[in-house]
């Protein structure tokens, strides 16, 4: 069952940070709990058009991160029914435009979190020799996010019961692979936040710009007024 599965991943998730990291992985960990939370209140309902039942206090790391996984998690769904070869044109063009404006929401919620980490480390001053990271703590938490997304959707293609061994098995190597990165990613990103911490490296953002969705931007919409 996919519940007995989930405690054996947690329990190999632990394992391999016991045997491969000194420091207990703080941030990450609740990260992932958070994000797993989300998955499986959604699952609830499984209806895109289900609201968002936040249970974090507003302000506070934990509600940023239990948002930025439900527009993740809606997304993943919307994307799926787009992809439906019968959707009738005019209503993916609705789904369509709603993955455009979630994309600018998910945009938006990893700049809140980066914001969180700015007011947060604000006090320490960089070391000489700072070095700058290629992306911010929030930028790796959204892969996080996604990442989290994959290994439940693969999770459900082991546990399916309509397919033969040799599918149950591919996804069973993808699977690994999956857990695998969550645990590095998570291990990378505790020592990113370490290194910023101790001044070793500073973070600098920068808003993503996207162009496609501003009026004043894009040539298609501008030429129309």
């Amino acid at each position: 069952m996919l519940s007995d599965w989930i405690i054996e991943k947690k329990a190999y998730i632990c394992k391999y940070l016991i045997k491969n990291t000194t420091n207990i992985i703080m941030f990450t960990k609740n990260a992932n709990a958070i994000f797993e939370q989300v998955i499986a209140d959604y699952h609830r309902y499984d209806n895109v058009d289900q609201p968002i039942n936040n249970p974090f206090e507003a302000g506070t790391i934990d509600h940023l991160l239990y948002a930025k996984n439900w527009i993740d998690t809606v997304q993943w769904h919307l994307e799926d029914i787009i992809r439906d070869p019968q959707i009738d044109p005019v209503e993916a063009l609705k789904i369509k435009r709603r993955i455009d404006a979630s994309n600018q929401d998910r945009t938006d919620m990893v700049e809140y979190v980066d914001s969180y980490m700015l007011d947060k480390y604000k006090d320490i001053k960089p070391l000489a020799d700072a070095r700058l990271n290629t992306e911010t703590p929030a930028w790796a938490i959204d892969r996080l996010s996604i990442l989290a997304l994959k290994i439940y959707h693969m999770a459900q293609e082991v546990a399916r019961t309509d397919v033969d061994e040799a599918h149950k098995a591919a996804c069973q190597k993808k699977l690994d692979v999956l857990l695998t990165q969550q645990v590095d990613l998570s291990q990378a990103i505790e020592e990113l936040i370490e290194d910023i911490e101790a001044g070793r490296k500073y973070m600098k953002t920068y808003k993503q710009m996207k162009m496609y969705n501003d009026p004043s931007l894009n040539p298609v919409l501008y030429a129309k007024k």
